[in-house]
């Protein structure tokens, strides 16, 4: 599976000259937050490709015209062919606004989505905004990371964890880290290409859990029936 992960700037490439060619494999995009929405919206009628998102800091437009034809995953484990992404978007708070979060409050919002992990027997791809602490963050407080991300790759050990925010333009900023627990860490500003082996996740409907694979297995047969 060929993922597009792509977060903050609005590559030209992209969109004003758009190559088909460079998206011709995508499976799967992800944005990572901090993007136009007729940025998304272009992106996913060009491409014909499911586009799953999580909220950046300036993304309060959203609001009140989300990206059509989309889906959002914040909160939530959201299943693609097996595949199972959790996002958790949004920044470190400094300042009033939406989709930006203190370190007691982003622990909270991982505690309510834990029995969501737990159903599907945990997930394979971290979606956020903002970096972890200490993985590819910075000291000023609007880019701090969330040292709860950090105890969610301790205890879950998804393969990957994709975030923005971080722009490569502020300096030397390391684009990718491999966190302690094993999980490949990537800052998708801009863009990134990410191929998925069918090793690295679950066969749709065989996580384990016996529940979770049970519903997967009856929404298939009702979709067979229709």
């Amino acid at each position: 599976m060929k993922i597009l992960a792509i977060a903050d700037v609005e590559e030209k490439i992209l969109w004003d000259f758009f190559d088909k060619e460079l998206v011709k494999d995508v499976d799967l995009i992800i944005s990572c937050g901090d993007l136009s929405v007729h940025y998304l919206d272009f992106l996913v009628s060009m491409t014909n490709c499911p586009l799953l998102y999580v909220h950046g800091n300036h993304d309060s437009s959203y609001q009140k015209n989300p990206p059509l034809g989309c889906t959002c995953i914040e909160d939530r484990v959201f299943d693609y062919r097996g595949l199972r992404i959790l996002g958790l978007g949004g920044s470190m708070r400094y300042r009033e606004g939406p989709y930006m979060y203190d370190e007691k409050e982003m622990r909270s919002r991982y505690g309510k989505v834990r029995s969501k992990i737990t159903m599907r027997n945990g997930f394979d791809i971290l979606v956020t905004h903002a970096p972890a602490k200490g993985f590819g963050d910075l000291p000023d407080l609007p880019h701090n990371g969330f040292d709860t991300f950090n105890e969610i790759m301790y205890r879950h050990k998804p393969k990957y964890m994709l975030h923005g925010h971080v722009h490569k333009s502020y300096g030397r900023i390391e684009g990718e880290h491999v966190h302690p627990a094993g999980t490949h860490i990537i800052n998708c500003c801009g863009y990134h290409f990410l191929d998925i082996g069918e090793d690295e996740h679950p066969q749709r409907g065989k996580t384990g859990s016996f529940l979770y694979d049970l519903m997967v297995s009856m929404s298939r047969r009702e979709s067979d029936e229709i």
